[in-house]
This record gives C-alpha cells, structure tokens and sequence, in this order.
C-alpha cells in the first residue's frame, strides 16, 4: 500500500512539470489547452518540488512530512482550481495527499504529547546515586525474594532508579478474535516515584493501526488509544483503573529488580517459591502474587485485578506467564511472557510480549 501511494504521489507531482514546461514554452502540452505565464510556470514547478520533496520525507519516514504535503496540496489544488477544465483529476490525488498528511500530523502531535509527558515523569524521579544492593538490602525480604534478587545478578549490582525498555508484541482486543496484530512499544519505569509510561504502535491492517499511551503516576493510571493518531477510541481514567494500573507496575518488577526493596511494598512469603507483594501508592493500593522456580527464577505475576473501567467492571485472575528470560547490563530478567485474562467463559491470552533491549539508569535516557 505505501508502494502505490508513493507511486500515485511521485506520477502526480511529475504531471505539474507540464504546466512549467508550457510557461515556458519548452514544449507544447495539448492537455493544457488554457495559456500559463512564466510566473505561473514557475508555481507549477514549485508543485513538482513539493510533491517529490514529500515523496522523499515519507519514504524516510520523517515526522516533518506532513508539513510539505499540506503546502504541496495547497499549491497543487489551487493551480487545479484556476485550471479547472484541464487539471480536475487532480483533485483526487490531492485529497489522497491531503488524508495521509492528516494522519501524519496526528501521530507528530501524539509523539509530541507522549514525549512531553515523558520528560515530565522523569523529572519527578530522584536518581539514587552511588548505592549498591547488598545482602543487607535483603533481610526483611521472604526468601524467595531473595533468591530471585540473588539469582537476577541484581545483589551487587547498583540500584535501579529509571529503566527504558524496548519490547514488540503480538496483541488481541478482544476474544473472539481470531488473527494477531503485530505490535512495537517503549516504555520508561521510574522506582523513586513510583511511574511508568507505555508507547505503542499497533498495525491492524494496511489501512488501520492505533497508538496507545498507557501512564501511571501519582497513584493514578490513565489509558489513551488513538486510531491513525487522530480518533480517541479510548480515554480513561478512574479508580478502578488506578488499581489495575498499580498492579501492572507491580508485575513489571521482574525486570527492575530494586523495586522489590521500595518502601510501597510489603511483602508476605505464601511459600517457599511465591510471595504476596502488596503495593500502596497516593492513595491506591494493589497486590498480586509472584511465583519462582528452584534456581530463583520468576516464572508467573498473578493478580485480581479490575478488567475495564466501566462502572460494572468486575475483578478477574490477570496473569503473566513467562517462558525465557535475558540479560540486560548484567541484570538476568524475563524476555518473553504472555498476558491472560481467567474470564468466565474461559482463558483469554491477549498479549504475546518480547523485551528487547533494557536500559538502567542514565543509560536509560540514551
């Protein structure tokens, strides 16, 4: 589909090449049957430049492009306009232009939106310099905890006070569908301040996709979907998603050992391989339960948790199965896991997710 848009805009942009040729009487356009001055000669040209100049940006994928395909179209459908009897084809491949700008435009405000919330939540979180996690961080831990901490590589290592990480995924919105989207997502985790903001990119179709931005911060979650960058699908916020997203930051500890020590976080060792962790955070309180092997690998985050934010939402088992881990910076951390929601009429996995890459600390921030 990018293949032939890019073929209609480079055909279109080529076409305004005869008005300039005509102006200036390099050759005669039997097409063009109204007379063009050099001047206009010269607008026509300036079209050609546009056009190609975008062709170019879209094909690198610059977030600037959509500002040369609105001019381009500008100047394009005004000649159109003025020459109405000869150029009104042109019309379509302007509205053609003039929609994927639009969308373009979008997803730079929405880019835009998210960057600056970023920088936002990053800023609220103090960086803990110069300490490193000892066994003495670890005592008042159940041990399981201790030997997952002990066995990630995090004892040791410095303590943990933002993480980018970089994922792609597989996702479902619902259950009764049958084919998977394919997914790529950021996302940046604060420890100090207890926050997380969560990017994503989904492909639907060759027509369709939609960007996603969850966040949590003071306590609060907050969802936002768009459709091509430009249509909120969903908006949400409310207590019920405080909690559900509170219970995600605490499942993701697994790939932020240090979280494990925070002063949210309680701890209540169920056995000798799972531990209870209940988080309490501005007012919103969460807790789930994380299950781990012999070696002191994390295997499984399980926890009630609301699905949805509607007012008859009701709470369901949500788990996170995890199936092969990497290490990122020395730190040994699940890689791939799946999501699970345990409905009524049965088990839905809705996110197959891979980690690849995992920045700590001012390495985070590159």
């Amino acid at each position: 589909m990018r293949i032939v848009f890019l073929i209609i805009v480079l055909l279109h942009g080529t076409i305004h090449l005869l008005g300039f040729l005509k102006g200036f009487g390099f050759k005669e356009v039997k097409e063009l049957t109204l007379p063009i001055s050099k001047p206009m000669g010269i607008i026509w040209l300036t079209a050609t430049a546009l056009f190609l100049t975008y062709s170019i940006l879209y094909v690198a994928n610059s977030k600037y492009a959509w500002m040369f395909g609105f001019v381009a179209v500008a100047i394009s459908q005004i000649l159109v306009i003025m020459f109405w009897k000869d150029a009104k084809f042109g019309t379509l491949p302007n509205i053609l232009v003039l929609l994927v700008s639009i969308t373009s435009f979008g997803y730079y405000n929405f880019q835009n939106l998210v960057q600056e919330e970023t920088i936002h939540l990053l800023s609220q979180n103090n960086m803990i310099e110069n300490k490193i996690i000892d066994e003495n961080d670890l005592k008042e831990l159940p041990e399981p905890v201790k030997n997952w901490l002990r066995n990630s590589g995090a004892v040791g290592k410095p303590y943990i006070s933002v993480g980018k990480v970089t994922q792609k995924a597989e996702m479902q919105m619902k259950p009764e569908q049958e084919n998977w989207m394919s997914a790529a997502a950021i996302q940046f985790t604060t420890i100090d301040n207890p926050a997380f903001i969560w990017r994503v990119d989904v492909k639907m179709n060759s027509l369709l996709n939609f960007q996603g931005r969850d966040k949590f911060e003071n306590g609060k979650g907050e969802m936002l979907i768009k459709m091509n960058s430009l249509i909120n699908v969903v908006n949400e916020r409310g207590e019920k998603l405080d909690e559900g997203t509170l219970q995600r930051y605490l499942g993701e500890m697994v790939w932020f050992p240090s979280l494990a020590l925070s002063p949210h976080i309680t701890w209540e060792e169920i056995s000798d391989t799972s531990a209870k962790a209940t988080m309490t955070n501005k007012g919103t309180k969460g807790s789930g339960t994380f299950y781990f092997n012999a070696k002191g690998d994390v295997t499984k985050f399980s926890a009630l948790r609301f699905k949805g934010n509607e007012e008859e939402a009701k709470k369901h088992h949500w788990t996170m199965n995890i199936s092969d881990y990497k290490t990122f910076e020395g730190i040994k951390v699940p890689a791939k896991m799946t999501s699970t929601w345990k409905l009524d009429e049965g088990d839905w996995t809705w996110l197959k997710l891979e980690v690849t890459d995992i920045k700590y600390n001012k390495n985070a921030s590159h």
